[in-house]
């Protein structure tokens, strides 16, 4: 294939490897692929299972996005988190094909550029860069808002709910490569899924809902129709078990890359799939049968209202303080990836400032200590979304869904389209099933992208309900193809 201009200045060098970064075959394969190995090959697969896992946070993410399930009713919360999972899985067999085959950092623009045509490749792969930036730092901030929201729900149980915190957001910015540390945050992650999935049903003995209830009571809060209010309801799985990319871009620093990337995105997705069945029907168990009161609730989180009718005002306060922690951890992990995406892109000059972000912190176990400074800025600019309206705020979520629908869907249908003879299928692969699940991921893709533009509450949307996803990620999808064709294709 043609070469764009920024990859021809690291081709000469691409095996030139500091000693110490990676062992022998792990170098060869990136080689392989026109890159010079420059982060330390120190993860392990339980490590790169570990920091998807835990971005994918899974009881607090289901928390923070229970808003977009309760209006669809008990059924609702339950069947969604199925029938999406479900597809999510599909969709991670068809990226475990593309990771074990090229595993690289840069990954979904690389593969996009590798798979599509001559004349769409470059301004193909410009767009899912940016849509994967974007993806992943509104991953960021849509985590750390729901972060102050947990924390800012515990004062408000301390306070018995006369306390109405503001739309504000507690910024995370601490960063370093975690490495050892994702052991420790799989091990809370899994603490708090299973005193959830021990308390409460023990805190709501007596109360507990009706196998009816939990898996047929269908209910609309919104003004849509019923059936799509609850097609609206699998936001919520999209939006947690967004995470699973996160392995693909941690691709240059995991040992016995070619099979550690794909298992372990098939391993964190199924995990999540199952546990997350197990907590969702556990709380429409236990939940208060009056939605209404969920939604309105005077805490602010309608986690923290079922948690404070099954444990009281303490027991809630020390789950929701877990929450939070392990909300915070998320951050932290989503911050790694998110900065690993953005300095593979900055390494191939393709994002504003390249020659600044690409740079590798060697001094300090060579961290790209740029690029995660960078994406905290970003962050913090998507942060002031928060203090528009309670529906901005809520875009967060979408946005990030949307965007990082676009950056997964595009590679695997750049491969499908045109790129069949030019894949070379690593160690695993899905086989004779593979154009089949490739196809389906991207129809149920592109469902994704459609069902994060509604506005939540309703059609004809007001300035302060309507859904703002539209708008930011147009913006990021136009302006990346402007500076294309503008400036970029010039190199």
């Amino acid at each position: 294939m043609s070469i764009p201009k920024y990859e021809k200045e690291r081709r000469a060098s691409n095996t030139v490897v500091d000693e110490g970064l990676t062992n022998e075959d792990d170098a060869a394969v990136l080689a392989a692929l026109g890159c010079k190995q420059e982060l330390k090959r120190n993860s392990t697969m339980v490590e790169v299972f570990g920091i998807a896992f835990s971005i994918m946070g899974l009881l607090p993410s289901i928390a923070s996005t229970l808003a977009y399930s309760i209006p669809s009713g008990s059924a609702g919360i339950v069947w969604s988190w199925f029938l999406a999972s479900m597809f999510i899985f599909i969709i991670g067999m068809a990226m475990a094909d593309l990771g074990s085959a090229i595993p690289t950092s840069g990954g979904l623009y690389w593969w996009t550029h590798y798979f599509a045509s001559p004349k769409t490749r470059n301004a193909l792969s410009f767009l899912v860069g940016y849509s994967n930036t974007l993806g992943l730092v509104g991953g960021l901030v849509s985590i750390d808002y729901g972060f102050s929201l947990m924390l800012l729900s515990v004062v408000a149980i301390a306070k018995d709910g006369n306390y109405s915190p503001s739309y504000g957001r507690v910024p995370t910015t601490m960063q370093k490569i975690m490495g050892k540390l994702q052991n420790f945050f799989v091990f809370m992650n899994f603490v708090l899924i299973f005193a959830k999935i021990i308390a409460l049903p023990i805190g709501r003995a007596s109360q507990r809902n009706s196998g009816h209830f939990i898996f047929a009571k269908v209910e609309n809060l919104t003004s849509w129709p019923t059936g799509w209010a609850f097609m609206l309801a699998w936001l919520s799985p999209i939006w947690t078990i967004g995470g699973f990319d996160s392995c693909v871009h941690m691709s240059e620093e995991a040992s016995n890359v070619t099979r550690a990337v794909p298992y372990r995105i098939l391993m964190s997705i199924g995990r999540c799939w199952i546990f997350g069945l197990i907590l969702t029907i556990v709380i429409a168990a236990c939940m208060d049968q009056n939605l209404e009161n969920l939604v309105g609730n005077s805490f602010g989180q309608p986690m923290a209202q079922i948690y404070y009718d099954a444990l009281g005002k303490h027991g809630a306060i020390g789950m929701m303080t877990l929450l939070f922690i392990v909300q915070f951890l998320m951050g932290l992990s989503i911050l790694v990836v998110a900065s690993r995406q953005s300095w593979a892109f900055s390494r191939d000059g393709a994002l504003p400032f390249s020659n600044f972000f690409r740079k590798i912190i060697i001094t300090l176990n060579y961290i790209t200590f740029r690029a995660v400074w960078g994406c905290v800025g970003l962050g913090a600019v998507l942060g002031l979304l928060s203090l528009i309206a309670l529906a901005a705020a809520q875009a967060l979520f979408s946005l990030a869904v949307a965007a990082q629908n676009v950056a997964w869907g595009t590679p695997i249908l750049c491969r499908l389209v045109w790129g069949q003879k030019k894949f070379k299928p690593g160690p695993v692969y899905t086989g004779r099933f593979s154009t089949l699940i490739g196809w389906t991921a991207i129809i149920f893709l592109c469902f994704g992208i459609t069902l994060s533009m509604f506005p939540v509450g309703g059609p004809n949307p007001t300035p302060s309900t309507m859904n703002y996803t539209v708008v930011i990620n147009s913006c990021i999808w136009i302006g990346s193809l402007a500076y294309y064709f503008i400036n970029a294709r010039k190199w």
